[in-house]
């Protein structure tokens, strides 16, 4: 029995630690928390997963909370005009449903069902010295801990990574008592709002820890209006914030908030990182090679919701790459080309959500006031959310879009 390591307890590790174990490996994750203190501390996300990753969750059964947490059929974009209108306003419907779950409770219930299912969980902040000692007993060590010291064995990819600096500063609330949009109340949907030189709200429907809730996410540009959640301590004002901000510049979600609660004292989170791409493989001081997870090497902006999805579409890369090597030795070239398959798909996502955090070009604004006009056009960017390798055939380039608004217009 092949004995396999996974360090780091998120989307990405769990997935691919389940998913290993049905197969018959012996796995160990080693995780800096218990389920109950994930359970019972500060959010961690700001989660919605698409078709495509959903059904990475339903291929190794793992999909627990789909009949409980809200169906998301559309995604919906509005953009501020100056006067406090919107000068678009639009809802792309999706092909598949999406949902979120509050990683505090898929990622408790998928350590327990792992360790129930007898795979060894260890609770432990893991170092470096402590993977010199582990990757000697084990076939294939992963790191999947997207922070902290161990990331630092990954070397950043300057060719695959154009920023240096965080582009936003994040800010989230997790709220009950949102109401409905008053355009397509049938639909739940995530909204995207697009305030030009403050930055983006995002509001999606979400399962937490007390049942149906809605997360308000707010993307600030570094050094604007909405840049004010840094040091900010006491919940409730990280929520006065959150609501003065969008009383200011989206008055159209601000009416549906003003009764909001914080679902509870630990429903807020704010932070700022610099998008990412590192190498795959980490050297050990001892000599030893371990290969990166997820955002461990491929860390985007959350702009386009892709976090969680990606490190779906990851995990169950490794796993079928893992799957199809058998006996063979997980050596360096292996860890290189199981990346790369990797990234095939990934490259698609770092290069829109690159594409997302600059001003948009003439062409995208175009596309985005089309989608007021042209169903196709808002359906199509939808699922782009889901597919983002989509984006090249019609999103990036003044000639592919010309070409797409043509055959799709009235």
């Amino acid at each position: 029995m092949r004995k396999i390591l996974i360090v780091g307890a998120g989307q990405a590790g769990l997935q691919l630690a389940l998913g290993l174990q049905s197969h018959g490996y012996e796995v160990t994750v080693m995780s800096n928390r218990t389920a109950d203190e994930l359970r019972g501390g500060r959010v961690m996300s700001t989660q919605c997963m698409f078709h495509t990753a959903l059904q990475h969750e339903r291929d190794i059964e793992v999909n627990f909370w789909e009949d409980q947490a809200p169906r998301i059929g559309g995604l919906g974009v509005s953009v501020a005009a100056p006067d406090g209108s919107r000068a678009v306003n639009w809802l792309g419907r999706l092909d598949g449903h999406a949902q979120s779950v509050d990683q505090r409770v898929k990622m408790a219930g998928w350590m327990e069902t792992f360790a129930q299912r007898g795979g060894r969980l260890v609770i432990h902040g893991a170092a470096v010295s402590d993977l010199d000692f582990f990757a000697r007993r084990y076939d294939l060590v992963l790191v999947a801990a997207g922070k902290g010291e161990l990331v630092s064995m990954f070397e950043r990819d300057a060719a695959r990574s154009p920023y240096d600096a965080p582009q936003r500063a994040l800010s989230v609330a997790y709220v009950h008592g949102l109401g409905p949009r008053p355009e397509h109340p049938e639909t739940e949907a995530v909204r995207c709002n697009l305030v030009p030189g403050v930055g983006e709200l995002f509001v999606m429907p979400c399962l937490t820890t007390s049942g149906r809730a809605d997360i308000l996410f707010w993307e600030g540009v570094p050094g604007g209006p909405a840049d004010v959640f840094q040091g900010i301590k006491d919940p409730q004002e990280h929520l006065a914030k959150t609501l003065d901000l969008m009383e200011e510049y989206l008055p159209w979600e601000y009416a549906r908030a003003t009764k909001v609660e914080l679902t509870d004292a630990g429903g807020t989170l704010a932070g700022r990182y610099a998008p990412t791409v590192r190498r795959p493989v980490g050297r050990l001081p001892g000599g030893g090679a371990v290969l990166g997870v997820a955002d461990v090497v491929v860390a985007n902006d959350p702009i386009t919701g892709q976090g969680s999805n990606s490190a779906s579409k990851c995990a169950a890369t490794y796993l079928a790459a893992i799957l199809e090597h058998g006996e063979k030795e997980f050596d360096e070239d292996w860890m290189r080309a199981t990346f790369e398959r990797y990234w095939a798909t990934a490259q698609h996502v770092t290069k829109w959500t690159n594409a997302m955090l600059a001003p948009p070009p003439e062409h995208v604004l175009e596309l985005l006031g089309s989608g007021n006009g042209i169903q196709d056009v808002a359906d199509r960017f939808a699922n782009g959310f889901d597919d983002p390798s989509d984006f090249e055939e019609w999103f990036f380039e003044p000639e592919k879009a010309r070409a797409y608004l043509e055959r799709v217009a009235p």
